[in-house]
């Protein structure tokens, strides 16, 4: 069994962590701890794209509590259906990282199913001629890893490199490495995990109006709830409402896609934001539309205002969920959604869930 290997290796990769500084393993306590725990009991190793939320620990449990219930929990959809969701949402999102892990899962698996492509093609978000969603007892599973990895692809699009494994690494290393790597991922994928067990990281919360369609699976539920939760209490501390209003806006005319090869739709945007949001406002905006395109110089124009690891990583992780927010509504089937048809703009964007 590789874990032995494979774990202090994942361990190390915190270091490449970009933007903000991780918290090793050693130096975890609180809920840190408890989350970092349970990835690696849970997942096989301690993953980088959950990791990296450490510096504001209730979004860390977020993050694991979304993916656990949704990608690693046993479920109604086997779990390779689930790794073509995952795949195939990286990829739309330009995200090597995630493509990377979630296609060697995927391999390691049952490749290649006819199934898998179905589901693949629906997740992708195609405007003209998408399949039909997954069937109702499945919808939650399978749009839960959907959102999930809308979310996660922009976190890792702003927070690591495009590969898991060291750019540094020799290629003999690199292919042992790599076979060691697809081995963990698939011996922790066929595991059973059982469903609800992060739950209890974050307090409960009320499911949004544009989660609903969560509703159908109590553990998916639950944990987008407690999720949703602390991404708003995070931002209300540290997104300037300006930059919220402009999100929102240009997010409720999004249909998904990619924004365009130019960034004159992002210069032209943010020039309606005060002077000291712009910074702030830029790379929520990149963040949510064009994660592929954050560079250091936006991270550093965000910096100068002051703004420290905790609220560097609330900001893009606010605007990361939003975003995810939205794919879940444009993807869910209109009886899924709660009202019988889904809200334009989430609700949790301008409205606090009582």
């Amino acid at each position: 069994m590789p874990y032995p290997l494979v774990r202090p290796a994942a361990r190390r990769s915190l270091a490449h962590v970009r933007h903000v500084r991780s918290v090793p393993p050693a130096e975890a306590t609180g809920l840190v701890a408890a989350v970092y725990e349970e990835v690696e009991r849970d997942f096989g190793m301690l993953a980088p794209p959950v990791a990296l939320h450490a510096p504001e620990p209730p979004l860390l449990a977020a993050a694991w509590t979304v993916l656990r219930e949704t990608l690693v929990a046993t479920g109604e959809l086997e779990r390779a259906h689930k790794e073509a969701v995952a795949t195939a949402v990286s990829q739309a999102n330009a995200c090597p990282y995630c493509v990377h892990v979630h296609g060697t899962t995927l391999n390691g698996l049952v490749p290649g199913t006819s199934s898998n492509a179905r589901l693949a093609a629906w997740a992708e978000g195609a405007r003209e001629g998408r399949p039909e969603p997954p069937a109702p007892r499945e919808l939650p599973e399978a749009l839960g890893v959907a959102v999930t990895f809308n979310y996660l692809n922009r976190m890792v699009n702003v927070f690591l490199g495009p590969s898991p494994l060291p750019a540094r690494i020799p290629s003999a290393a690199r292919r042992t490495a790599s076979r060691l790597f697809a081995r963990a991922l698939r011996e922790s994928a066929r595991a059973h995990r059982e469903p609800g067990r992060s739950l209890d990281l974050l307090p409960a919360a009320p499911l949004p109006p544009d989660l609903g369609w969560a509703r159908g699976t109590p553990t998916v539920a639950g944990a987008f709830a407690r999720a949703a939760a602390a991404v708003s209490d995070a931002a209300d501390r540290v997104v300037p409402p300006a930059v919220r209003s402009l999100v929102e806006t240009e997010l409720a005319g999004w249909d998904g896609g990619h924004k365009g090869i130019g960034l004159g739709w992002l210069d032209t945007a943010v020039t309606a934001l005060p002077p000291g949001d712009r910074a702030a406002g830029r790379l929520a905006l990149l963040t949510a539309c064009a994660s592929y395109r954050v560079d250091d110089s936006a991270v550093a124009a965000v910096r100068r205002h002051g703004t420290d690891d905790r609220g560097l990583v609330a900001l893009v992780a606010w605007s990361a969920f939003t975003a995810a927010r939205r794919m879940g509504t444009i993807l869910a089937p209109v009886s899924a959604t709660d009202h019988g048809r889904p809200r334009e703009v989430p609700p949790g964007m301008t409205e606090r869930p009582s």
